[in-house]
Order: C-alpha cells, then sequence, then structure tokens
C-alpha cells in the first residue's frame, strides 16, 4: 500500500493542506508565551511569622518548633527548612512534585490554625503564608528615590499605590517592596525622665493604648433622619501623640513628650534600601506561572508613565532591573541560529544534488514541518523558550531528513530513466516502511523522557514534545507534499542538459562511493576485526563515562548577578552599613556593571545585606558573567568584619526556596544543636582547604553578643516582682514592640516604643531601667538581677525538625561538580563525624545527585522502548539489535568531544545522547530495510543483500548524518546570549554522529551478517524456516 499516491495524484488537495499546517502554526506562534526556560513550577510554601525583639533561639524554640510539628503532619511534604533570625521565622516547605499546590495551602492553612495555642500569645499577628516558585526569578526591580520624601512615605507609596496598581497589570504576580518599612510613630523613651518622673514602661503603653482608639460608635436618629457618632479618638501623628496625660503628678500634667521622644519615623529601623548611589525603596515584581514574560513586562513599562504621574514630583521611578532584553535577545539569537540551520540544511541538500530545483522541495517541506509543529506547542501549553526553541534547531536538520530520504530515492529513479510521476509513485512506496521505522523509533526515545519523572521530566517536557511533534509533523509532510512535489517539479533525466555543479556533484559522490566499496568489502572480509572494534567501542562508553567530568546545568550567563554581604556575627546594624557601602562602590566600579540595587537588615538580619547586580549586555561588557565575578572579587577590598558572595542568576535554581549565597551547599543536622556547634566550624575548616571550593560561606562563628539576664527569683518574689513583669518590662523596652494601630482610608500604621536607641547602645542601659511595683515602689533591676555577657546564634535553622547548618560554597575553575562531591565525601570521612551529625549536599547538588544515580537507567530505558518498537515494526528480535549496535560509537564520540574540549557532562549532554539514540540509527535502518528487500525480492544472499544496500542507501546516509551535523552547527558556534545552554548540546550530537558516521558505514553490516547466521543457527535448531520471503515488516 502506498500512502502518497492519493496525494500525489491530487496536487492542489495537498497544497492546500500543507497552507492549513502553515496557517495553524503561524497563528499559534504569535499566541505562544515567551519563557527563558520551561514553565517548572516546584509546590513550595514558605510560612512567615514575626515576634519583635525576640532572640533567634527564642524564635526557633517558641515559633518555628510549634509550626513545625503542626506543619510536619501535611502529607506529601519532601522537605522542611526554617531558618530564624531576630524576631523573625520563615518556614518553607517543599512538596512533592505531583501535589497540588492549591490543595497544599489550604492544609498549611489549616496547620497553622491548629498551632494557634501553640504559639507565643506576644505574637500581635498569626503566621502568614505565600505560595511561591524558586526556580523563578523576578522578572523586573523598580527603585524609587527621592531628595525629599523620606523612606518611610516612598515606603507607602510604592506598597499602597504602585503594588497595587501594578499587581493589575496582565501576568504580574507577587510584589514584594524593600528597602524600608511603614511610616509609624515612634515612642522613644528617656530612661532619666522616665526615673525622675517614676514613671513605668507598662504606664506609658498604656497610656498610648488607651489615647488611640478607633471603635464603632454607633448613631443616632429620630423620626426624620439619622446622624452617625464620630469622635477625634484616632491619633495620627508624632505630633497627636505628643501631649498626651500619662497622669497628673503634683496638680500638673505629666505629658508624654516629658518622657519621650516622639516622632514620625519607621516601623523597622534596621532596614535600608539602595540604588546605586542613592537611597531607594525597592519594588521586586514577580510574574505569575505560565506568564509571558515579554508582554507581562512591557505592560509594566506601559503603566510606569501613568504612575509617575500620580506620584510627587520629587520621586522618580527608575528600573533597576529589567529581565526582558536578556531573554530577547536569548530569544532572538535562537532564531537565527534556527534561520542559520535551515539555511545550511538546505545548501547541503543542494550541494548533494546538484540541483536547485532538487533544493526548493526540502526548502518548502522543512518550514511546513517546523511552523506545524508550533501548532502543537500552543495545544499543549507551551512556551517559546531556550529548550523548545532548541528543539526546533535541531528538528531542521532531522526533519529534512525525511525530505531527503524521499527526494533522493525518487531522484535515483529518475536518474535511472525512470519519469518522475512514476518516480514518485515508485519512490515513496520503496521507503515508506523506512520513514515509518525511523520515526517512531525516533519519537519513543523522546516519550521515554515523560516517564522519567522529577526534575528531568520537567524540565525536558517542552523539548521531547516539540521535537516529537516536529518529527511527526515532518512525517506527513514527507508522505504528502515532498513526492507530489517530485512529481510536479522534478525533470526527467537527460544527462546532456546536466549543469557542471551537477556534473560536479555527481563525480565527487561516484569517488566517494568507489573508496566506500572498496573498504567496505574490506570490512565484510575481516569481520572479526570489524567487530572487535565495535566491541571495543561499547567497552569504551564505560569507561569514558566515568571519567568525564559532570554537572548538573551549565552555568548561565543571565545578565545579572546576585551578591550577598555577610557581617561578623554581633556587628550592629549601624556598623554594617559602611562596611556594605564598600563593597556597592566595588561593584560599581566595575566596567561590565550597569546598576546595583538592594537592601541591608530586614528578615534577611541586621548584620546581612543583599544585591542585585545588573550586568551590560554581553555585546558590551564581552566577557562572561562569571568572569565578571571573578575581576570583582580580586578587585574588591578587604573588609574587616564583612565578606561579599556573588554568584551569576540563573534561569532554574533549585534551593527550595531558602537564600543562600550560592548555588551549592552542603548541610549538617544533628538532633542535639551543642553537636552541630562543635562540627560546624570543624567541616567548615575542612572545606575550606579543599581546593576544589572556593567562596566558603557558613554560620561557623563565635556567636553573636548577647546580655543574659541571671534572675534572683526569690528576691524578685520579695518584692513584689514575677518573671511575666520582668519580660514584659524588657519587651516594652528593646523590642521595638507595636503598641497601638493607627488606621488611614488607604493603609494601617503602627505605634512604635522603645527605649531611646542612644541609651540603648550599650549593656549599661539596664542600670536605668525601674520596674514600678503595684504598691507603687521603683524597683531597680539590679536589685534583684545582674547581667552577663554571653554569645549566642544569630540565627537558628532547622531541616525536617531537626537542627541545621547549611555551608554554602562555589566551585573553583574548571572544577566540575562531581569532582567537589567526592572531594567534599573524602574530607568529611577524614575528620571522623560521628553519626550523630549527618551531611548531605543541599540545592544545586542534592538535584544533581538524585539524577545522576539515575542517568544509566533512563539510558537502558530508552533503548528498551526503541528495541521494542523496532521489533513490532520489523517482526524480529534480531534485526532490531543490529540497528541498535549503532549506538555504541555514537556515545564514544559524544563523550571524547566533551572531554577533548574541556566541557563538563550535564544534563543537556544527557539530552544530546537521547538525541544520538534516536537519529544514530537512521543509518541501520536506512540499510537494513533495504537488504531485506533485496533478500525477500530479488533472493540475494544476506552478503550479497547488505553490501548492495550500503552501496545505495551511501547517499543519503551522508545526506542525512551531514544534514544533522548543519542543524547542530550553530547550537555549538554561536556566542552569543544563552550560547551556555546551546553549545554542550551542539558539542554531543556532533561529536557523536562524526564518528558513528565512519564506524557504522562497516560495523552495521557486519553486525547485520554475524546476526544472521545467529538467526538461522537458532531457527534451524527450532526447525523454523529461514525463508527471508516469509519476513514482511509492517
Amino acid at each position: 500500500m502506498n500512502l502518497s499516491a492519493p496525494f500525489i495524484a491530487r496536487p492542489v488537495a495537498t497544497m492546500l493542506l500543507s497552507l492549513a499546517i502553515l496557517l495553524l502554526g503561524g497563528v499559534s506562534f504569535g499566541l505562544l508565551p515567551v519563557s527563558p526556560l520551561p514553565n517548572m513550577d516546584f509546590p513550595v510554601i514558605t510560612v512567615q511569622a514575626s515576634l519583635p525583639g525576640a532572640s533567634p533561639e527564642i524564635m526557633a524554640s517558641s515559633v518555628a518548633t510549634p509550626l513545625e510539628r503542626s506543619l510536619g503532619s501535611i502529607a506529601g511534604i519532601s522537605q522542611m527548612t526554617s531558618n530564624s533570625s531576630q524576631g523573625s521565622t520563615r518556614v518553607v516547605i517543599q512538596f512533592d512534585l505531583d501535589r497540588d499546590i492549591n490543595a497544599a495551602a489550604r492544609e498549611v492553612q489549616a496547620a497553622i490554625n491548629a498551632a494557634r495555642n501553640l504559639l507565643p500569645s506576644g505574637m500581635r499577628s498569626m503566621p502568614t503564608y505565600r505560595k511561591i516558585n524558586p526556580s523563578q526569578a523576578p522578572i523586573m526591580v523598580l527603585s524609587l528615590t527621592s531628595d525629599v520624601l523620606d523612606k518611610a512615605e516612598l515606603y507607602d507609596i510604592g506598597s499602597t499605590v504602585l503594588a497595587q496598581k501594578l499587581s493589575q497589570v496582565s501576568g504580574v504576580g507577587e510584589i514584594q517592596v524593600g528597602g524600608s518599612s511603614l511610616p509609624a510613630v515612634r515612642i522613644e523613651l528617656q530612661p532619666q525622665q522616665l526615673e525622675q518622673y517614676g514613671v513605668s514602661l507598662d504606664e506609658v503603653r498604656q497610656t498610648i493604648a488607651n489615647g488611640n482608639v478607633r471603635r464603632p460608635k454607633g448613631m443616632v436618629e429620630d423620626a426624620d433622619r439619622h446622624w452617625q457618632v464620630r469622635a477625634n479618638d484616632q491619633l495620627h501623628e508624632a505630633a497627636d501623640y505628643t501631649p498626651l496625660i500619662i497622669r497628673y503628678q503634683d496638680g500638673a500634667a505629666l505629658r508624654l513628650g516629658d518622657v519621650a521622644k516622639v516622632r514620625d519615623s519607621v516601623e523597622d529601623r534596621y532596614n535600608s534600601g539602595f540604588f546605586n548611589n542613592e537611597q531607594a525603596v525597592l519594588l521586586i515584581v514577580n510574574r505569575q506561572a505560565g506568564a509571558n514574560i515579554i508582554e507581562t513586562i512591557e505592560g509594566i513599562r506601559r503603566e510606569l508613565p501613568a504612575l509617575q504621574a500620580i506620584m510627587p514630583g520629587s520621586v522618580d521611578l527608575n528600573i533597576a532591573m529589567d529581565r526582558s532584553p536578556v531573554i530577547r535577545a536569548t530569544l532572538h539569537e535562537a532564531e537565527r541560529t534556527l534561520l542559520i540551520a535551515v539555511a545550511l540544511v538546505i545548501v547541503l541538500v543542494f550541494l548533494f544534488l546538484g540541483s536547485l530545483r532538487t533544493a526548493l522541495i526540502p526548502a518548502l517541506a522543512v518550514p511546513v514541518s517546523l511552523v506545524g509543529t508550533f501548532a502543537v506547542m500552543y495545544l499543549f501549553g507551551f512556551s517559546l523558550n531556550i529548550l523548545s526553541l532548541m528543539a526546533l534547531i535541531l528538528a531542521a536538520g532531522l526533519v529534512v531528513d525525511d525530505a531527503i530520504v524521499v527526494l533522493e530515492n525518487i531522484a535515483r529513479h529518475i536518474d535511472d530513466g525512470m519519469p518522475p510521476l512514476k518516480a514518485a509513485y515508485v519512490g515513496t512506496r520503496e521507503v515508506g516502511f523506512t520513514l515509518l521505522s525511523m520515526n517512531l523509533s525516533l519519537v519513543v526515545v523522546f516519550v521515554s523522557i515523560l516517564y522519567m519523572g522529577g526534575i528531568v521530566e520537567r524540565l525536558f517536557r517542552e523539548f521531547s514534545i516539540t521535537l516529537a511533534a516536529a518529527i511527526l509533523v515532518s512525517l506527513l509532510v514527507s508522505l504528502t507534499l515532498t513526492p507530489m512535489l517530485c512529481a510536479r517539479w522534478l525533470k526527467p533525466h537527460q544527462p546532456a542538459q546536466e549543469g557542471r555543479l551537477q556534473r560536479w556533484s555527481h563525480q565527487a559522490h561516484q569517488w566517494l562511493l568507489r573508496h566506500y566499496d572498496r573498504s567496505l568489502s574490506w570490512a565484510l572480509r575481516h569481520r572479526r576485526i570489524t567487530l572487535l572494534s565495535l566491541l571495543a567501542t561499547i567497552a569504551l562508553n564505560v569507561v569514558l563515562y566515568v571519567q568525564v567530568p559532570k554537572t548538573f546545568l551549565p552555568q548561565q550567563d543571565t545578565g545579572q548577578l546576585t551578591g550577598f554581604i555577610r557581617g561578623d556575627d554581633g556587628l550592629s546594624f549601624q556598623v554594617m552599613q559602611p562596611k556594605m557601602e564598600v563593597f556597592r562602590k566595588a561593584v560599581l566600579a566595575d566596567p561590565a556593571v550597569e546598576s546595583v540595587a538592594g537592601f541591608i537588615g530586614g528578615q534577611g538580619g541586621i548584620n546581612n545585606a543583599f544585591m542585585i547586580v545588573r550586568l551590560k549586555p554581553l555585546s558590551e561588557r564581552r566577557i562572561s558573567a562569571q568572569k565578571v565575578i571573578e575581576r570583582i572579587r580580586k578587585n574588591q577590598p578587604k573588609v574587616p568584619g564583612g565578606r561579599m558572595f556573588l554568584m551569576a542568576d540563573q534561569d532554574l535554581q533549585f534551593g527550595g526556596g531558602r537564600q543562600s549565597s550560592s548555588a551549592y551547599s552542603y548541610t549538617l543536622l544533628a538532633s542535639d544543636l551543642n553537636d552541630l556547634r562543635t562540627w560546624v566550624p570543624r567541616v567548615t575548616q575542612a572545606l575550606s582547604a579543599l581546593p576544589e571550593l572556593t567562596s566558603i560561606d557558613a554560620n561557623d562563628g563565635e556567636g553573636a553578643q548577647q546580655i543574659s539576664l541571671k534572675i534572683d527569683r526569690d528576691a524578685a518574689k520579695r518584692l513584689g516582682i514575677d518573671m511575666s513583669t520582668v519580660t514584659t518590662l524588657l519587651n516594652n523596652a528593646f523590642s521595638q514592640r507595636q503598641i497601638s494601630t493607627i488606621y488611614e482610608s488607604l493603609n494601617q500604621y503602627q505605634v512604635v516604643m522603645e527605649i531611646d536607641p542612644s541609651y540603648a547602645q550599650y549593656p549599661e542601659v539596664l542600670e536605668q531601667i525601674h520596674i514600678i511595683t503595684e504598691d507603687g515602689r521603683r524597683v531597680p533591676l539590679a536589685a534583684f538581677a545582674r547581667y552577663e555577657r554571653s554569645l549566642e546564634e544569630d540565627r537558628v535553622s532547622h531541616d525536617g525538625q531537626f537542627a541545621a547548618e547549611n555551608i554554602d560554597f562555589d566551585l573553583a575553575p574548571d572544577v566540575s561538580l562531581d569532582q567537589a562531591t567526592l572531594a567534599i565525601e573524602r574530607a568529611v570521612a577524614a575528620i571522623g563525624m560521628p553519626s550523630e551529625v549527618q551531611g548531605r549536599l543541599g540545592g544545586t547538588g542534592s538535584a544533581f545527585e538524585s539524577t545522576q544515580q539515575g542517568q544509566p537507567l533512563m539510558i537502558l530505558g530508552a533503548l528498551l522502548l526503541v528495541y521494542i518498537v523496532l521489533g513490532i515494526l520489523y517482526e524480529s528480535y534480531i534485526h532490531p539489535l543490529t540497528i541498535l549496535s549503532t549506538l555504541p560509537s555514537a556515545g564514544v564520540g559524544a563523550l571524547l568531544a566533551i572531554i577533548l574540549t574541556g566541557d563538563q557532562f550535564s544534563l543537556i549532554s544527557l539530552l544530546g545522547l537521547f538525541l544520538l539514540i534516536g537519529v544514530v540509527k537512521k543509518n541501520a535502518i536506512l540499510m537494513i530495510d533495504l537488504a531485506l528487500q533485496f533478500e525477500r525480492n530479488d533472493r540475494l544472499s544476506p552478503a550479497d543483500s547488505i553490501h548492495r544496500a550500503c552501496l545505495l542507501r551511501f547517499r543519503p546516509i551522508l545526506m542525512t548524518t551531514m544534514a544533522a551535523i548543519l542543524g547542530a552547527l550553530p547550537l555549538l558556534l554561536g556566542g552569543a546570549e544563552g550560547a551556555e545552554m546551546r553549545q554542550p548540546l551542539g558539542l554531543t550530537i556532533i561529536g557523536g554522529l562524526l564518528l558513528s558516521q565512519i564506524l557504522t558505514l562497516y560495523t552495521t553490516p557486519v553486525v547485520y551478517l554475524y546476526l544472521d547466521r545467529l538467526r538461522h543457527r537458532f531457527n534451524s535448531w527450532r526447525g523454523v524456516r529461514t525463508d527471508a520471503a516469509l519476513e514482511n515488516p509492517l
């Protein structure tokens, strides 16, 4: 049966079918969203809780622990970590990949409610949760600066106006506002005045709480109307609070202003943002899942003029970071690479066949196949990203194979004198089964990726389905459009009218064919030597795979860096600010840096800072982001008490929502916090000595300074003072306690009370604190308590409810992740860490380990599926083995290419191996399918059949292999944005194809003969006929 016959006979219908494919694909292309990588939604939820003034240890024990116990009962949690710092706890819950994030969020809220009674009573608000996707970086950062307004006012504008307006833009997800905090009225108590007037801190707190109220007052009415009752009970600004009367003393009013400074300020004074050389408030914009990044950013940009207009004229709104230029450049480069690949493939056909008319046929077939793929991508909800465009670039070299096989076979019949129309019928009938075998066995390779699960399936799902769709559309086009065009466009063979290029092409082919014929005859005479070379490549695959340096994903250059500045434990906010300024200026001074934005303090801790560094376009800076980091590290000044860590941002991140100073980390866990404190410095020291690692960052210091108050409970009891009174006193004095709320039309603001910061700089301030007992006596704290200076952790971390500490690190230049992992294992084993303390890789390292273990099984699974499909198609157990024998040489070629170029084997390289599994076996299918036809139809011997088949298929084999190489060549040679993701794939494919092309032309026929002899012996032993005429493939 000839499936192409109706399409050859009906050219109009065939052309309209192709036009329909083009129209569907073209419309779908305009509807596809744009993103750097496929949408990988990791189901992660963070729970945030705050208790101002609480130490990290108190936050960990009284907030983090009860939350973890309640949250730990939720099903489907793969990892749960927490980090507690001064007054703040953050719990990160990472669920299984197949967990529904919305259902998980409902269970998280229920768990928070269940833990309500276990949390401290002093918490003003319940913990809150939010759904995040740690694999997605922010798409834009906006900065607010002003020479007139203070940061509190800027923060208010950013949170109440800008964030609300921008959230309405299509595609915008969560917006985080940082760099300051909301405006607040701060009550800064003066210890000397409190002592002079005998006023307790709680008395002040109660005065403010009673003086600022906002409660319903009802209404009055008569028979005709009603009146709403209002009162001036709400105080709005500092000037309203200053005259509040605490009490009357000696006949005179004692007002708040007599014992405190009252000023308009901010809720949290330990939070400061910057943009370049100015103080700033930052708006960090994230996108919704699946949203088009380019369209979302364009929507934000359209809103900016209107937003600038509604703000005070003294406020400047700037774009501190915008990911769209790099994404645009990356995708444009990928699209340019795709066009180059298509052009190279068409030129190849032209050179091999020597006819422009002939070359135009695949020139039409390839675009139809590729454009038609966009329709499938749209139906599956895919996006235009680096991986899906890489699939299309490779498809350019693969889909043309089908057109080449059909075209070359038809052209061969025309050269033998057959009319074009008849040649089209005969040629497509002869290769129909070959096309089916080639494409189905290729598709099944990529379908197998969908069943691997985990990160690999999530990452390569779009790539696999896109490439499979392109192959299937190509199969349709090669059986419809290509033979019809051959029948209508190709001319009968007339040797006298051949052009110079056609003659040159024909002569070159005959010269190659003669040499191949002689060398093939030698290989068939020396079968054992040829077979030994195949066995050697199989063994070499194992050796090279063990030796090749391995990593997870190639290091991307997204045009953006993230910087973390760590201050020594116990450093104050005031001391950290000038240190951060030194680092900021050092980064901004680098010629490759365009802008720097970030903040110090906040949830990261008062002695930590965070920076977003935007680099100039790659065409301007000429060096990679990693080289920029190395240059900044080399030139940065030494800052006592501070360290800066820089890392290149990646489109795909595996930190699980944990903020770290590097993509790699080593986590230590212990049930006893003391064990952890003992071994973290030792492990850190051991890792710091490794030449494979750099930029070691761990919380291994002596700890933050703290004042330990030793209370004599007996003495306190005799004075009528209990522990609750002492705790309340200290909370009122030193924790920035929010004691009242100011309700406005657009937002709510807090009244914050604390001891004047100018007094609270030294522990001696405790000697000036007094407690007013119930009988009115003033009792100094020193009467029943003494204080000691001690050290405490400035942050406490948990992992799976165990005490945990992360040691972040980076890789030294030219060191692979597997080499670093092995070095870490050896270093930890050498120091003899006890079993009570466990260590494991985290972040990207953890993802690397999980995929590394399953890679051989993934490859074997794909081979098994290909064997099953080929066995079904050929109704044979033997012939699929012959076809699969082509693969070892491709593996050796790919691994050798990686090693010789100093590259590393990554998931992208693994993807290249899967492609090779599908591509390389095409050569064997072309040979074996024709050899079987000769055995069935012409009654030739197996040796004569395979020899003749190899010679007749020599030109299409060369053309299809060269087409695949030229399709991958732009991936390898491109050096613009996104090249670091494309180059490993191109290198793997080209290396594998070059070596396999040389070897399989000789090993495949030899294996065919050996397995054919084995088949005959096996069937003879079973008493089964082995007549080739009985073997009919589907």
